[in-house]
Formats: C-alpha cells, sequence, structure tokens
C-alpha cells in the first residue's frame, strides 16, 4: 500500500457509485430522486475542485496525490490512481459537464432511478479513467463506462435508439479488445511483468512492438475520438441519445480518447510517434474537410453538431503532431474548449426538440420571435463553435497552427499543406454553423413551430446550464491563462519527451530513417515556442 495522506482520489472515483447505490431504496417520486442526485453530483464536484485547489501543485509535471493498493494480486492488478497537469483539468471538466447534465435531465419521469444511478456510474468511471495509473484499471473503468451509455440512449432515446446503441456498443467494444492487445502485450514484454502506467513507460521496447502496439491503441481510441472511418457510429448516436447523454458524449467521452492517445501512444510509445504523427496530421486533415462537408448536408440538429465534433477532433490530431509545445498546448486547450462548446450545443439541441419535438431544421424556422432568450444563448455557442475571437475555440486553433507553423520537423511543404487544409475547416464552420442558426431562428415559421403557438421560451433551469458553461468559454477565450495554468508544465514535459526522442532516432543509424514528409534538417532542435498565455 503506498499512501501517504487522505486517499481523495479514491474518494473522487468512488462516491457517486457509493451514494448512487442507495437510489432504488429512496422514497418519493422522480422529483425526490432528481434533486438526490443532483445533490451528489454538486458534492462530488466540490469534492473535486477542493481537493486540486488544496493539494495540487500547477508548477509540478509529475503525479501527484499518488495512491497504490493491492487488488487483485492473482491478476496483477493494482488499485493505482494519480492526477498530473493532464489529467487534473480533464477531471474538472468532466465534473462541470456531468453535474450540469443532471440538471439537464430534470423531466426524466420514465425509470428515473435507473437513470439517474446510470448517470451516477458514468461519472465514477470517467474520473476513474482519467485518474488511474494501472492498465488493467484503465481497461475496466473504460469498459464500465460503455453498459450506462448503451442503457441510456437504448431506453431513452428517440426512434431508432436501439439501432444506435447498438451501433455504438459495437464499435467502442470492439476498439475495446484493442486496448486489452496492446496493454497485454506491454505489460508481458521483457523479464518483469507489470500494469503501472510508470513501469510501462520506462520499459524500453523494440521499434516494431511499439508500432504495433501504437497501432492498436490508435484503433481503439480513434474510435472513441472518433477518427475518420471509425466514426459512423457517433451521428446515429447523438440523434437518437437524450440531450443530458449527448452532452457527456460529446463534452466527456471524445475527450477520453484524447486522453488516451496523450497517455498511452505519447507518454508510453515516443519512438512510434515520432515515425506516425504525420500520418496523424493527414487524419487531422481529412476529419477537419470531411466532418465539416458532411455537416453541411445534414437537415438533422444533431447529426449536424456531431459531424462538427468530428471536424474539432481534427485539430486535435493536428496538435499532437506538431512537435512543437504550443501545438500540444494548444491540443489540450481545444479537449477542454470543445467539451465545453459541444455540451451547451447538444443541451440547446435538446431544449429546442422539448419544444418542438423535431429535429429537422426543414420543419424549424422563425424560432428566434417566440425564444428569443434561447437564440441568443443558441448564437453564442455556435459563435464558440466556429472559434470566433474572444472564445476559448479561437485561442486552441491558433495555437495549433502555430504549433504545426513553428515546428523544425516537417518541410515547409508539408506545414504549409497542412495547415493550407486545416484553414478550409475554419472557413466551413461557419458555414454550416450560421446556415444552422439561419434555418432555426431566421424566416417564416417552419411547420412545426407553426404547430406550437404558445411556445416557452428557456427556463430559469436551463439557462443556467448553458451559462455554466458558456461563462468558462468566454473567459478562456479572454484570458487563456484560466485553463493553460493546469497543464502548461505538463505540456512543456510532453513536448521536450517528444523531441528527446526525435533527437535520439535522428541520431541513431540503426534506426530507420525518417518519412520523407519531414526536412531534411531533422537532426536540428525544436523551438521552445512560447505557451499560451
Amino acid at each position: 500500500m503506498i499512501s501517504e495522506h487522505f486517499p481523495w482520489l479514491t474518494t473522487l472515483v468512488i462516491f457517486p457509485l457509493l451514494a448512487g447505490l442507495p437510489i432504488p431504496l429512496l422514497p418519493g417520486n422522480h422529483k425526490t430522486i432528481r434533486a438526490y442526485t443532483l445533490g451528489v453530483g454538486l458534492a462530488e464536484f466540490g469534492l473535486i475542485l477542493y481537493t486540486f485547489a488544496r493539494f495540487f501543485s500547477l508548477q509540478e509535471s509529475g503525479l501527484q496525490l499518488v495512491e497504490s493498493y493491492s487488488w487483485v494480486p492473482q491478476l496483477g492488478m493494482n488499485w493505482s490512481l494519480g492526477v498530473d497537469g493532464l489529467s487534473m483539468p480533464l477531471v474538472v471538466l468532466s465534473g462541470l459537464v456531468t453535474t450540469l447534465a443532471i440538471l439537464a435531465s430534470w423531466n426524466i419521469k420514465l425509470k428515473p432511478r435507473l437513470y439517474f444511478f446510470l448517470l451516477l456510474l458514468m461519472y465514477s468511471a470517467q474520473v476513474g479513467v482519467f485518474l488511474c495509473q494501472d492498465m488493467l484499471l484503465f481497461f475496466l473503468m473504460w469498459e464500465v463506462e460503455l453498459v450506462p451509455v448503451y442503457l441510456l440512449i437504448s431506453i431513452w432515446g428517440g426512434q431508432k435508439r436501439l439501432y444506435a446503441a447498438t451501433k455504438f456498443i459495437l464499435y467502442t467494444a470492439i476498439g475495446s479488445i484493442f486496448i486489452l492487445v496492446a496493454a497485454l502485450g506491454m505489460a508481458f514484454y521483457g523479464d518483469a511483468v507489470s500494469f503501472n502506467f510508470t513501469d510501462l513507460a520506462l520499459k524500453e521496447y523494440s521499434l516494431p512492438f511499439q508500432l504495433f502496439a501504437y497501432l492498436a491503441f490508435l484503433i481503439a481510441f480513434g474510435v472513441k475520438l472518433p477518427i475518420f472511418p471509425l466514426h459512423t457510429w457517433l451521428p446515429d448516436a447523438h440523434s437518437e441519445a437524450p440531450a443530458a447523454v449527448s452532452m457527456i458524449l460529446a463534452g466527456v467521452l471524445l475527450k477520453m480518447a484524447g486522453y488516451g492517445i496523450i497517455r498511452m501512444n505519447i507518454e508510453m510509445l515516443p519512438d512510434a510517434h515520432i515515425y506516425i504523427a504525420p500520418f496523424l496530421a493527414i487524419l487531422g486533415v481529412v476529419n477537419i474537410i470531411y466532418a465539416s462537408l458532411t455537416a453541411l448536408a445534414q437537415n438533422n440538429l444533431k447529426r449536424r453538431m456531431a459531424y462538427s465534433s468530428v471536424a474539432h477532433m481534427g485539430f486535435i490530431l493536428i496538435g499532437f503532431s506538431a512537435f512543437t509545445t504550443i501545438g500540444m498546448s494548444g491540443a489540450l486547450l481545444q479537449m477542454l474548449s470543445h467539451g465545453l462548446i459541444a455540451a451547451v450545443m447538444f443541451f440547446l439541441a435538446g431544449v429546442t426538440y422539448e419544444r418542438t419535438h423535431t429535429l429537422d431544421m426543414d420543419e424549424l424556422g422563425g424560432m428566434a420571435r417566440k425564444m428569443p432568450t434561447a437564440f441568443a444563448f443558441f448564437t453564442a455557442a455556435a459563435m464558440a463553435s466556429l472559434a470566433l475571437p474572444g472564445m476559448s475555440g479561437f485561442v486552441s486553433e491558433i495555437a495549433i497552427f502555430l504549433g504545426m507553423a513553428t515546428s523544425d520537423v516537417y518541410s515547409t511543404a508539408f506545414k504549409v499543406t497542412i495547415i493550407v487544409l486545416a484553414a478550409v475547416g475554419v472557413i466551413l464552420s461557419p458555414i454550416y454553423l450560421l446556415s444552422m442558426l439561419r434555418r432555426i431562428f431566421y424566416g417564416d415559421s417552419g411547420t412545426v413551430v407553426k404547430q406550437v403557438p404558445n411556445m416557452l421560451d428557456i427556463r430559469p433551469r436551463e439557462a443556467l446550464v448553458a451559462a455554466c458553461l458558456l461563462v468558462p468559454v468566454i473567459g478562456i477565450g479572454l484570458y487563456p491563462k484560466l485553463a493553460t495554468q493546469t497543464y502548461d508544465v505538463k505540456a512543456v514535459a510532453l513536448s521536450n519527451q517528444v523531441q528527446d526522442t526525435l533527437m535520439l532516432v535522428a541520431n541513431n543509424p540503426t534506426q530507420p530513417s525518417f518519412t520523407a514528409l519531414t526536412a531534411p534538417q531533422l537532426t536540428a532542435t525544436v523551438p521552445d515556442a512560447a505557451l499560451i498565455e
């Protein structure tokens, strides 16, 4: 047992689950259940904020608040937890989005005990994914997360909920097999068997094995991120999922995949990352352009938003592949920024559906006159999604572009190509987002809107949910250090690690030469670009 302090991280992981167990025994109707669950969500979020504000140091790049207990010794599985600048902001994001998703579920009356218990189970699994430091524990948390999502979509979803839920579980379960294969291979590589993240990162793997494990992880995380062409489950899941589930799916679950790529692919398999990074940049561009063009063709409101999420994930891949501090910092900020923006977008789509019972934009229109406050929130969210200056998305995307532009690893032709093609996505995003606003809120009232003469504007509870997500988006856009200070030290450490690995590979004559996509001056040091302030 290793723990020199109160087990704060264990408390954060298990509290929502333990607090959810009494839900089936609670007396009263759905109002009692939802109030209790909201109280649990707020208590967990308060614990998250207190723990990190009181005990987490922003100046340290390594693991903090480390806990390790022998759990299943027969399998070599330990209950190992730790937090650093990569996981801490994602745990905070998870706490905020999930708590607000509980508040957004206020009108759930079908099987409320099961519904709210599943939300709390998701809460525990999300926090566990970001805090665990054991590969088998990570796999367990990853799998636990899938079950409530499947049930929430299949029971409380739309007309095609069973199809969407089945497609989701098939894609993600198959992807999970690749995590298990890579994890077992890494654990049993060499003389010592270990599933501990630190031990796995210190092992000296051969390059062929690193490439094998890297690709296995990339397939698994590529399904969840998602990366084209592994993305097709996402639009179906979003279009059928309840609004609160879409908030968590877009705001947190996709970020679990981005976290996995950094933690497994980049930190543990840096040699393989050197060789595959150029292809990550290419995949990022494909994500951006393909998803942006496909979003233009969608009439379903949530499907358009889903493809917008796919496009935004493309920028994260480009940041991961830039080999610069500012590129990595921009990718981390994009994860946080998109988590907030996507959550509020899908929440507002749910508000629209609750009034009209349709997501077909051809049947909407003229809603600005009936829902002016909702129109204002929707407009602010759309502006944030298209990376308007003053919003967090603008800062993250500019940082990613600068990261790629200042990289000394790639040839000028490659960098210009990536930047120009990614910029096409920046141009396309206002087109599909502004046209979405026009079709929903402007013009004559649509057929469905006409049938609801006394349509209610956004309620105070709904306005609170939207405001709690938009305020940090604007705050980070105006003062990025609000977010970047939480992971600045970690971004520098990650960038230094890949740069050091790059130099070792470049100066080792026994290693295969780098791809033709890179600049001839491979041994040149990558400049330490300034962090986002």
